[in-house]
């Protein structure tokens, strides 16, 4: 296992940060979560759109007063480097990370803070079973508003609220939390966008109801487009709809394309992967592991003999 720390690929052993670090003291960081995903017919490892998610890594740098040094193009190709330094022919996870470097305690100064930037690699399967319908719960925690932090940057320390939601869903007995805005309308999963199908049409929160602009949620979004030829319709969702959706699923870096089966104990339709979900979530399998060439601008891949591996 390998990470790349301080400008160079490193044993992951080796790449650690002392307990002073300003970033590990405050949470002050923000991160992608990046997909490789494994083609075993090609033998190859793709990476899911690697360019919009370090572009997002650069849009939160600037929004944090944190200098990210490296451009897309150098991250593509650390990413790239990192994974077949890794050796790895499986699905697996990318974690780029900028965050404030210094040793400084009792300084809430950003920009008097040194920065840093780091990635490492992790093997990652299913986050959750895609063939299994889930079960969710309308957390009692609120997904953090705009007013207190942009939900547009992934930052660290925000996703405490996350792991609150999910811990909470969990300990209850379910897969997963459903995070409502401080306006009570639906917002996002604790780490995924939502979609319904709601009187035949494909719906999801509008990003002014302090969701994360997915770039997965981007990507189901053009393939419902092409592929089944609907339109997704964005705007804000009151708690009940989610009771008389048709289909329910989440989608995320880490949960792919996720079918819910019940909200609050209720089911979702008939408890079942939907006909529209069913269809959605081939379609983004075949696009992200490289077998639809259609979409062959959203993949990079990672080893360049992959035929002869």
């Amino acid at each position: 296992m390998y990470a790349f720390f301080q400008g160079k690929i490193v044993p992951l052993a080796d790449a650690k940060i002392s307990i002073m670090t300003h970033g590990f003291l405050y949470g002050y960081g923000a991160f992608e979560g990046v997909r490789g995903n494994w083609n075993e017919a090609e033998r190859q490892v793709y990476i899911f759109r690697a360019k919009e998610h370090f572009e997002r890594l650069h849009y939160s740098a600037k929004a944090m007063h944190i200098k990210l040094k490296y451009s897309v193009a150098e991250l593509t190709d650390i990413a790239t480097k990192l994974v077949e330094k890794c050796d790895f022919h499986e699905d697996l996870y990318l974690r780029p990370t900028i965050y404030k470097s210094d040793e400084a305690v009792a300084n809430l100064n950003a920009r008097s803070i040194g920065d840093d930037f780091l990635m490492l690699a992790v093997k990652l399967a299913n986050y959750m079973d895609p063939n299994r319908p889930i079960h969710c719960q309308i957390s009692n925690w609120r997904r953090t508003a705009d007013s207190s932090i942009s939900p547009r940057v992934k930052s660290t320390g925000v996703y405490i609220n996350s792991i609150l939601a999910r811990t909470e869903a969990v300990q209850s007995g379910f897969d997963e939390a459903i995070m409502l805005n401080q306006a009570g309308h639906v917002s996002e999963g604790s780490g995924e966008n939502l979609f319904i199908i709601s009187k035949g049409k494909l719906v999801t929160p509008s990003e002014g109801d302090d969701i994360l602009s997915g770039i997965t949620r981007a990507s189901i979004m053009e393939l419902a487009r092409n592929e089944l030829h609907m339109e997704t319709v964005e705007r804000s969702i009151p708690r009940g709809e989610l009771y008389s959706a048709e289909e329910v699923f989440l989608t995320g870096t880490a949960a792919h394309l996720t079918p819910v089966g019940m909200i609050d104990h209720r089911p979702v339709g008939d408890g079942k992967i939907g006909p529209i979900t069913n269809k959605l979530q081939q379609a983004y399998f075949d696009a992200i592991r490289g077998r639809n060439k259609k979409y062959s601008a959203w993949t990079t891949p990672v080893y360049a003999t992959a035929a002869a591996r």
